[in-house]
């Protein structure tokens, strides 16, 4: 039997304000029954997103409510009594933030998650050659069934089922745990930071967002998110969260029905991000009166807490002293780093990094030299040649700060070899 994450939650209005966390963090790793689900519902898992505007194709779901041997529904966000049934989801506030997942025990007896049933029953917890495989997760979505694993076990894990053979040990994936070692299983776990970040957030507006109803989804967070908050009419105020969809907030503009904003972010910590960054952008005129698209990807402008970047033109600069302009040291560059391999495949990460100015796109192209072929990439999208790749931004992550990066991943089959890429901007 397969847990599934409650799917697609609809846009509705009902708002979470941010706040502190209401569910403490594990002190230590701790361990919990695994189960698996195919994938986000349609269109946004339960943080918000799109699964194709995840930064990782390897995600996990929390548990919406802790209430063993009650298994009720009750509405979301948990408010008022209700908050004492909370589930390490947290109402949303550990969306966007990632999980170190190890494998742990097989269950040989019936690990099925029947309410008010144990866990293994008639049998027992066994290890077996799979203990240990490990793999970082992002969580990225909700379990609120009327099941034992959603409401008996509070740090019950929710993989995403691609996902299961990806599981590292020895340096190689697992490749064959699902589906004849699975059965349910023990996993330990732990919050941990996002591996390996760089660059700086992403925005979005959601599917219906409209000047009225700026809905946006924030994503690419070094440690989570607790909080938005936007600037009108000249002083910074605490957006509403959409639902508990936690990486979902409703802002206003910079002066009320306005299609301009300026927000700043809080992480997990309730900490400003970046030293208060503030991020300016505008309700894309693609949208139109409302935004059709799922996602609808924006760019936006950078400044800072004390001086909010503003609409206000430049003063012109003196004739007599010209203004300097630093060039650029190149458009973009690329360069890709082999992070696990085994027989007959290999998984790779790519940088890509834009030089002195900003860049608003970018494509990496190279060519394999011993007949490796790319069996799935993310965060990109691309084409091939003969031996020839050629990988496009994926939108979203299409725009990068002066010497700031971003990545995409490929597994592949083959033996890697030493690649040359090249990257260009238009």
């Amino acid at each position: 039997m397969v847990a599934a994450a409650l799917a697609g939650l609809a846009l509705v209005l009902s708002q979470l304000p941010a706040g502190a966390q209401a569910v403490a963090d594990p002190t230590s790793p701790v361990t919990g029954n695994a189960t698996y689900f195919d994938g986000l519902g349609s269109p946004y898992g339960g943080c918000g997103l799109p699964q194709t505007q995840l930064e990782s194709p390897n995600f996990v779901a929390l548990n919406v409510y802790n209430t063993p041997g009650d298994y009720a529904f009750y509405p979301r966000p948990l408010t008022g009594a209700d908050v004492a049934k909370m589930g390490i989801w947290n109402n949303g506030l550990n969306c966007g933030r990632w999980v170190q997942v190890s494998i742990g025990d097989y269950c040989t007896g019936v690990n099925d998650g029947a309410p008010n049933q144990a866990f293994c029953r008639n049998g027992s917890w066994t290890a077996d050659q799979y203990n240990g495989a490990t793999l970082t997760m992002l969580v990225a979505d909700s379990c609120g069934d009327a099941n034992g694993w959603c409401r008996d076990d509070p740090y019950h894990l929710d993989l995403a089922k691609d996902s299961l053979n990806r599981f590292v040990k020895g340096g190689a994936p697992v490749a064959d745990i699902y589906p004849n070692h699975w059965n349910n299983r023990h996993v330990s776990w732990s919050f941990v930071p996002a591996p390996s970040y760089s660059g700086d957030i992403q925005l979005g507006f959601l599917q219906g967002a409209q000047v009225y109803w700026p809905a946006i989804a924030v994503s690419h967070l070094a440690n989570g998110i607790h909080g938005v908050e936007y600037l009108s009419g000249g002083t910074w105020q605490a957006a509403k969260m959409n639902s508990d969809m936690g990486q979902s907030y409703i802002l206003n503009g910079v002066t009320p029905g306005a299609s301009q904003f300026q927000i700043r972010v809080r992480d997990v910590n309730d900490q400003l991000i970046n030293n208060g960054r503030v991020y300016s952008f505008a309700l894309p005129g693609s949208c139109g009166s409302s935004c059709a698209q799922a996602y609808t990807a924006v760019t936006y402008t950078t400044g800072n807490a004390t001086t909010p970047p503003t609409t206000t033109p430049p003063t012109t600069t003196s004739p007599t002293t010209p203004p300097t302009t630093v060039p650029p040291t190149g458009a973009c560059s690329a360069a890709a780093t082999v992070v696990g391999s085994w027989s007959g495949g290999f998984q790779a990460t790519v940088t890509v990094t834009a030089g002195n100015a900003p860049i608003n796109g970018w494509t990496v192209g190279w060519a394999f030299a011993n007949g490796e072929r790319i069996s799935q990439l993310w965060n990109a999208t691309y084409t091939t040649s003969g031996s020839t790749v050629t990988a496009h931004d994926a939108g979203w992550n299409g725009p990068i700060a002066a010497n700031a990066s971003t990545s995409f991943g490929y597994t592949g089959t083959g033996t890697p070899q030493p690649i040359t890429l090249t990257c260009t901007s238009p």
